[in-house]
C-alpha cells in the first residue's frame, strides 16, 4: 500500500464500465521542490497520478479541483506506444481510502467572499446591481 498526498487537478468523474459498474475517476498533483547539490537554485517538480475508487461513487461530490486529498491504495505505471511510434507512460492509483483534507482554494475564496458581503450589507446590495 501506497500513501500519496495531492491536490484534485479537476472535479471527479464518475464514468461506468462496459459491465455498468461505477468508478470514480480523477487526476492529483503532487508538488515538490528542492535544491540540487551543489546549487542555490530551487526546482520545482510536479508529479500527476491518474487515480480510481471503486467502492462509493458517493464520494465524487466532494472531489473538488484543488482539495487536498490523502489517498492510500496500489500504485502501478501503464506504458504504451503512440501511433507515430513515442512511447508514453502514466502513474495511476488504484484507490482504497480516500481522506479529505479541507476544501479546494477556490471554494474557500467564494466561502470568505461571502462571508464579507453578509457581513457588511453594503458590499451586498452593491454587488447584486446588473450594471
Amino acid at each position: 500500500m501506497e500513501i500519496l498526498i495531492g491536490r484534485l487537478t479537476a472535479d471527479a468523474r464518475v464514468n461506468k464500465t462496459k459491465d455498468e459498474r461505477q468508478v470514480v475517476d480523477f487526476t492529483i498533483a503532487i508538488n515538490d521542490r528542492f535544491k540540487t547539490k551543489g546549487s542555490s537554485e530551487l526546482k520545482k517538480v510536479t508529479t500527476y497520478v491518474n487515480c480510481s475508487y471503486w467502492i462509493s461513487v458517493g464520494i465524487a461530490p466532494y472531489l473538488k479541483k484543488g482539495v487536498l486529498v490523502e489517498l492510500f491504495g496500489r500504485i502501478h505505471v501503464s506504458a504504451w506506444k503512440k501511433m507515430d511510434g513515442e512511447p508514453v507512460a502514466s502513474l495511476n492509483l488504484h484507490v482504497s481510502n480516500i481522506k479529505l483534507h479541507g476544501k479546494s482554494t477556490s471554494t474557500a475564496e467564494k466561502e470568505k467572499q461571502a462571508v464579507t458581503a453578509i457581513s457588511n450589507p453594503e458590499i451586498a446590495a452593491t454587488e447584486d446591481l446588473p450594471f
